[in-house]
């Protein structure tokens, strides 16, 4: 359990949902504060048709942005998002380190994200993600909808592992399965990626899930327990995915960072100035955020405390 990243997917899942447009500017100041307290990754935006997503219609200049001389925070990788080879194009020209992509394990699903079936998709993202490897940079993809739909319901595991085989395969090492419906329980989860390790023990595993049922903290427990390594959350809670059917928050971040720093991981993280950016996000939106410890407070960390 000691080798934990944190994944920040608030600048793109957490965001996107909302139909007040957050200005570059403010977005940057977040990417930058989330960045000086010490997450691993931060997910920037995603490089969909401004039209279908708005919020993310300026990704591009952010990457831009941050990729300017002396503007990059350092220890940090920036990701993205892309759907498509447009996108894909797009993350190649402005500088995106680790390029995220992903098929739905619900037809449904699918074809309301994508417009394809589930094997079109395969296919498409599996010559995406080679074209990214070829190219040097980093690929993460992900099995979505992968422990339940909101338009299906339950999603048979074998469909799930079918499509980590075909990702295994083609020489991707680095495979996330999302919670997209929030359906998921641990046991669930512990069933599902010891599957997957069944089919390669050293394959690289990153979790999603979503807080629609209350269960997205338990729910990292399980994955934890079982060596996942990178966890994706959203500061404040913010977050949910525009296509599915009941659209709620990610994992909240301070929350979480909370957890691991009750268990003496990740004390090196500023869970301090992550609160204060859900502060901020509260204050920009004039709301009360998912999120709870920016709202209790956290118990601070002592060495010795039980795991």
């Amino acid at each position: 359990m000691n080798d934990i990243y944190i994944h920040e997917v608030g600048p793109r899942d957490g965001l996107q949902m909302e139909k007040q447009t957050v200005p570059s500017e403010q977005k940057i100041a977040w990417i930058q504060r989330l960045a000086e307290a010490g997450v691993d990754i931060i997910q920037v935006g995603s490089f969909v048709h401004p039209e279908k997503v708005p919020q993310m219609a300026d990704t591009d200049r952010l990457f831009q942005h941050f990729n300017l001389p002396g503007r990059k925070p350092p220890n940090v990788e920036l990701s993205g998002l892309v759907l498509n080879e447009k996108g894909l194009e797009r993350g190649l020209a402005c500088g995106v380190d680790m390029f995220c992509m992903g098929v739905s394990a619900s037809e449904t699903h699918s074809r309301k994200n994508t417009g394809m079936s589930i094997d079109e998709a395969t296919d498409r993202i599996i010559s995406m993600a080679k074209a990214v490897l070829n190219e040097g940079k980093r690929v993460q993809t992900s099995v979505q909808s992968a422990f339940g739909c909101g338009f299906e319901g339950p999603v048979p595991p074998r469909r799930v592992l079918s499509i980590v085989r075909r990702y295994l395969e083609s020489g991707i090492r680095n495979i996330s399965l999302a919670d997209t419906a929030g359906h998921a329980i641990p046991d669930q989860v512990t069933s599902l990626f010891q599957g997957i390790f069944k089919l390669d023990p050293s394959v690289e595993c990153a979790c999603h899930f979503h807080n629609t049922y209350a269960m997205g903290m338990a729910n990292c427990r399980a994955a934890m327990q079982l060596g996942v390594k990178y966890f994706e959350s959203s500061f404040a809670g913010l977050g949910g995915c525009p296509f599915t059917r009941v659209a709620a928050g990610n994992v909240c971040t301070e929350d979480f960072v909370h957890f691991l720093q009750r268990k003496g991981l990740r004390t090196d993280i500023d869970l301090t100035k992550l609160i204060e950016i859900s502060k901020d996000v509260a204050i920009f939106f004039g709301r009360e955020m998912p999120g709870l410890v920016y709202k209790t407070g956290p118990i601070p960390w002592r060495e010795g405390t039980p795991s």
